[in-house]
């Protein structure tokens, strides 16, 4: 017994996903080939659902990754309070004032303590400061009490108060350099950066840069060139390592940056909005405030941030801080830009759309590499032989080949094993493989002498010994296959109605079959197809993967199918001819002075000069068979009279059976002798 050995191991991004085979690849495609009539459409149909290879490993379609990423944002809203985020500022605030508070009472606790130690000579100066001390804290205590009860208002007090505990002013710094960041952040990263503990002078540059900007926003409004070389020289720094390189960028940056605070204000309710709001422009000095709004103001009216200002329904609980709620904001346009990527690409087809490193940010690396594997399905069926061209990609004689083979595989597997065994023949002939089976030689017969069974017989006959007397009654000779040649012609019945109840797409996959069938079984044959609605016409095996049924004229015109075959067919006069009819509806059209006449019901003259044909047919010896897929009584009476012309057979079928009924009858129907 043989083991196999596995190892598992964690996973690095590096590991295959699926090992991606062209044969197998081609095989996932060939059923939506033969419906789409389409490589490409083919291709975006198996990019959108994924596929499992043999060993049953997946590939990641874009519908799944659309449904992970919907998931993942589902579970953020389902987790969050938006409006959190001003109660985290209230808190902290709170914390502000009660360590504000408790560092006063420490202050004058301690001053009492040195009192108490303080020795005769320097007591009364100690007094004097513990006086002062405690004026101050008054004033402090009397102050903090004042405070509005709004954040806004609490904050703008704070600026203008003067902390006794160091640890109290070091907190309300870093909430207002908070608060400066997140409006900082509007502009960029890295100036969100810069704006901590950000220097007069700092902000004064800053002001100066968003004076520039407007500047250059009006300038582009009213038509003339902004100075965007000249703005860069200056504020280049501030954009980053990876700075915008013209002003559509630059624009497109900012855009971006401002739509995440404005989404995270969408996405609160009125009252907590006005107060966040309220509370950063308490931050800012007056001047900054100004040409902030004067920022806002233009860049709604040069990018609309209509799509970027989307209200998030938060239902959870969670709190978030200010930075956390500005994060998750920014995950989730890259989620919203993300899955529109995603939609363009099932549409399109088209790869380049998304962008990998965000693909993997959101959904994991396992995510990116799916889709790097999705790239590559293109180049693998091309290197493959299977598929050819770049922006069009069309099918090789290979792929049609590979296409019927396994239409041909499928078939057969629906088969009973004795049905799916050789030709039956009650007739022997010659020239063919031995069989196997002997018989005594008749005259005319081909001298193929079983030399072993022709001793048997002479020793049979005349007795044991040496040497042996043969008779011409002892020769024995082997039989062998009778040889047969057959010429078919497949006439495609490609009228509204196929496609519609969607039997097309199984009547090309069958004739795919019986073209692999008679390329590996019986290459003497020929075979014809003739598609028809309004006109007949024959298609060519390398085009009947991308035909498809008529959707736009009406008419199941059998009548120029049948003359057409009849001119096809007489190319083979020594083979046994027949024609396999698929159909789903009865004759609507047929030839008037060489145009195309229609009528609904279907029209006495119609089936007359279809009728016409038939017996035609049967004058040169093709048989007729149809397979109906429908058994309206229409079809079925007129079918029925088409059979008693020309002794064909009938047959009712259905989409999924079609091959069944379809190749059996091609196998046992090769009858006729060829005439020498």
């Amino acid at each position: 017994m043989l083991y196999r050995t596995y190892r598992y191991s964690r996973w690095d991004g590096t590991q295959e996903l699926i090992n991606l085979d062209a044969d197998e690849l081609m095989d996932q495609l060939s059923d939506e080939l033969l419906k789409q009539g389409d490589v490409m459409r083919a291709l975006r149909e198996l990019l959108r659902n994924g596929m499992q290879n043999r060993e049953g490993q997946r590939m990641t379609g874009l519908r799944e990754m659309m449904e992970q990423l919907k998931d993942q944002r589902r579970r953020q809203l389902q987790n969050y309070n938006m409006d959190s985020v001003v109660d985290d500022l209230k808190e902290r605030l709170e914390n502000i004032l009660r360590t504000e508070r408790e560092g006063i009472d420490r202050r004058l606790e301690q001053a009492k303590e040195q009192l108490g130690q303080a020795g005769e000579a320097n007591r009364p100066q100690q007094e004097g400061l513990q006086k002062l001390l405690e004026q101050r804290a008054q004033r402090n205590k009397q102050k903090l009490d004042d405070l509005p009860e709004s954040m806004a208002g609490q904050i703008q007090g704070l600026m203008e108060y003067d902390f006794m505990d160091p640890q109290a002013q070091q907190m309300f710094q870093e909430l207002l350099d908070m608060l400066k960041q997140q409006m900082a952040q509007n502009m960029s990263q890295q100036m969100q950066q810069q704006a901590q503990g950000m220097s007069p002078e700092a902000m004064s540059a800053m002001r100066e840069m968003l004076r520039q900007l407007n500047q250059m926003m009006r300038d582009k409004m009213a038509g003339r060139e902004p100075d965007f070389q000249g703005f860069m020289d200056q504020f280049g720094p501030m954009f980053g390592n990876n700075p915008p390189q013209n002003f559509q960028e630059l624009m497109e940056q900012l855009q971006q940056q401002l739509g995440q605070m404005q989404s995270m204000l969408e996405s609160m309710s009125p009252e907590m909005r006005r107060q966040l709001e309220d509370a950063m422009n308490a931050a800012l000095d007056p001047e900054t405030r100004q040409q902030m709004a004067e920022f806002a103001s233009l860049m709604e009216q040069m990018m609309p941030m209509d799509q970027l200002r989307r209200q998030y329904p938060f239902l959870g609980d969670d709190s978030l801080s200010m930075e956390q709620a500005i994060e998750l904001m920014r995950q989730l346009q890259g989620m919203d830009q993300l899955e529109e990527a995603l939609q363009r690409a099932m549409r399109t087809g088209e790869m380049d759309g998304v962008d990998p490193k965000k693909l993997a940010e959101l959904l994991g690396e396992e995510a990116r590499r799916a889709w790097e594997q999705m790239d590559r399905l293109r180049q693998l069926l091309k290197d493959a032989g299977y598929v050819t061209g770049d922006d069009k990609l069309e099918l090789t004689a290979r792929g049609i080949r590979r296409i019927g083979q396994k239409a041909l595989k499928e078939v057969f597997l629906q088969l009973r094993k004795d049905r799916a065994g050789s030709h039956q023949q009650n007739q022997r002939g010659a020239g063919g493989d031995l069989t196997g089976e002997t018989k005594p030689y008749e005259f005319g017969d081909p001298f193929q002498v079983d030399l072993q069974s022709t001793l048997k017989n002479a020793v049979l006959r005349g007795g044991a010994g040496v040497p042996v007397h043969m008779s011409p009654q002892d020769f024995e000779i082997y039989r062998t296959e009778h040889v047969t040649r057959a010429a078919t012609a497949v006439l495609l019945d490609q009228s509204r109605s196929m496609g519609l109840f969607n039997n097309f797409q199984a009547a090309k996959k069958v004739t795919l079959a019986l073209f692999a069938l008679i390329r590996t079984q019986y290459p003497r044959d020929n075979l014809y197809v003739i598609g028809f609605s309004d006109y007949a016409r024959e298609i060519k095996e390398q085009d009947l993967a991308k035909v498809n049924w008529n959707a736009w004229v009406s008419g199941t015109n059998l009548q120029h199918a049948l003359m057409l075959s009849r001119k096809l067919l007489s190319r083979d006069k020594g083979s046994t001819r027949q024609i396999l009819v698929i159909t789903d509806g009865e004759p609507t059209s047929h030839l008037e002075g060489g145009k195309a006449y229609f009528s609904y019901p279907p029209s006495y003259r119609t089936e007359l000069e279809t009728l016409k044909e038939v017996k035609q047919c049967t004058k040169e010896g093709i048989v007729i068979n149809t397979f109906m897929l429908e058994n309206t009584y229409q079809l079925v009476n007129f079918v029925d009279r088409m059979t008693r012309i020309n002794r064909g057979r009938a047959f009712y079928s259905s989409a999924s059976n079609l091959g069944e009924y379809l190749l059996v009858d091609y196998v046992n129907n090769r009858k006729k002798r060829v005439a020498a």
